[in-house]
């Protein structure tokens, strides 16, 4: 399908990097190393089957609640597809 002056394939390889870089951004988000014991936000203990389900968790789960519901606000939007940024 012609679309204008994009290449055959153009999209596809849009949506392909959208994907990668949300790929990336999980991957780089995920805990490595030990668990901690104790939440370092709140101090409050962390549970042994939390530690044990979650390899290198540093958060309760009321403490990663909040960080993940601040997360969840600044993505899901796809700059490289839009119009005001193919006009500049």
């Amino acid at each position: 399908m012609a679309s204008g002056w994009a290449r055959d394939g153009a999209v596809q390889d849009q949506i392909d990097a959208s994907v990668e870089e949300a790929l990336e951004q999980v991957r780089n988000r995920l805990n490595k190393g030990e668990s901690a014991e104790f939440c370092v936000e709140c101090d409050l203990p962390i549970p042994e089957v939390r530690r044990t389900a979650v390899p290198g968790v540093q958060h309760c789960i009321s403490c990663q609640a909040e960080l993940e519901a601040t997360a969840g606000a600044n993505s899901a939007i796809n700059r490289r597809a839009s119009k005001d940024s193919q006009l500049r």
